[in-house]
């Protein structure tokens, strides 16, 4: 398995699954999204195998503004607005090669073992 985990330190979730592969000795890539976020190519892999933006907005991020401007803008321009403010992304977004979950999913990375 090749795990990265993008998410913030201060996020909770992200501690957990940080946490979670630890505990059973998986190695796994941290990828601050303060520091540097995802490219377009991991956001396009990780948006195709979570079913949409929808499954990797977070509704209760911080930046609310951000947040409801990207909800009623036009679709081909959310991928844009979305990289340029990924604090309104649902962490910890985990990636297993072209597997990808966005939020604390336990369930779906066991499959994954």
């Amino acid at each position: 398995m090749n795990i990265q985990i993008f998410g913030t330190t201060k996020c909770f979730d992200t501690k957990k699954a940080q946490r979670y592969f630890k505990e059973r000795g998986i190695k796994f890539q941290f990828i601050d999204l303060k520091e540097k976020g995802l490219s377009k190519g991991e956001f396009t892999s990780v948006k195709q195998s979570v079913g949409g933006i929808e499954n990797m907005l977070n509704p209760n991020c911080k930046d609310k503004d951000a947040l409801a401007l990207i909800q009623y803008i036009a679709d081909e321009d959310k991928d844009q607005k979305i990289l340029e403010n990924q604090q309104v992304l649902l962490t910890p977004i985990v990636r297993n090669g072209r597997k990808a979950t966005s939020g604390y999913k336990p369930e779906v990375w066991k499959a994954w073992e």
